[in-house]
């Protein structure tokens, strides 16, 4: 039997979050490693450049990017244990946390046309 598609019923903004954190905790610029084993912590959030924002090679619609700077959105991960939240200062993705899988980095990461 496959794996049940969001097993902790993110809501869809949570989702896009957590997608768009796991990609922030692959960008050195933007994360650390630890403090415990296997977890990132990321503490720099870019800014939005025009209508997007640019993380690495890719970009994200500057809307889908709402999550990141919601303080109840922040707590829901930690409640789920995706998430360490130290708000608004930064936040601790753990192990279960970086490997969810949401489903929505195909349809939310777009390749930077510049």
């Amino acid at each position: 039997m496959p794996p049940k598609q969001n097993p902790l019923k993110l809501n869809p903004l949570q989702l896009r979050t957590v997608a768009i954190l796991q990609v922030l905790a692959r960008l050195p610029d933007a994360s650390t490693r630890g403090p415990g084993a296997g977890e990132v912590t990321i503490e720099r959030f870019p800014p939005a450049h025009g209508d997007h924002v640019h993380l690495g090679d890719a970009v994200v619609s500057a809307k889908e990017m709402t999550g990141l700077y919601n303080e109840n959105v922040w707590h829901a991960l930690e409640r789920k244990r995706l998430a360490r939240a130290d708000w608004p200062h930064r936040i601790t993705l753990t192990p279960a946390g970086l490997e969810y899988d949401t489903g929505l980095a195909g349809e939310i990461l777009h390749r930077s046309p510049h």
